[in-house]
């Protein structure tokens, strides 16, 4: 289970360490793609990779091709080096709001979350945006209604 948060700064050649805890659940090599749900990108490990796209090949033709290209134009599938850093490929940086290079006053400050069977990372401004955009009343409310 993937859980935590963790704030990191990309090195100058894209890198970014993953936190040990979250290494040892995701497994020797993992995905980043693109979220659907945000701009942030999240990571899976082999398996629940393999899990998550599985239903998306069941979509309507147009539909599924559509998500792939967009999932898989700029993803990674990433092996931590000896110092648990993998890179990131400036498309997916861009897309989180991450500047790809570094420069003086660049927003290189990211956010490392697990979020159960995936992770996420964001741009720290925008990870601090999200948590304060949060109505816990609204979820708490949904819960409810769903019995729990």
């Amino acid at each position: 289970m993937l859980s935590g948060e963790y704030r990191h700064s990309l090195d100058a050649k894209n890198r970014v360490s993953v936190p040990a805890k979250l290494r040892d659940e995701l497994g020797e090599d993992f995905m980043i793609v693109r979220s659907v749900r945000g701009n942030c990108l999240r990571f899976y490990s082999a398996t629940a990779w393999k899990e998550y796209i599985e239903p998306l090949k069941k979509l309507p033709r147009k539909v599924a091709e559509d998500t792939f290209w967009f999932l898989y134009r700029d993803a990674a599938q990433v092996t931590p080096d000896s110092l648990g850093r993998v890179l990131i490929p400036n498309g997916l940086l861009e897309f989180a709001g991450i500047t790809p290079k570094a420069e003086e006053g660049s927003n290189r400050s990211l956010v490392i979350v697990g979020c159960g069977d995936f992770g996420e990372i964001w741009s720290e401004q925008n990870y601090d945006a999200r948590v304060s955009s949060i109505d816990v009343d609204a979820i708490r409310r949904a819960l409810e209604e769903s019995g729990l």
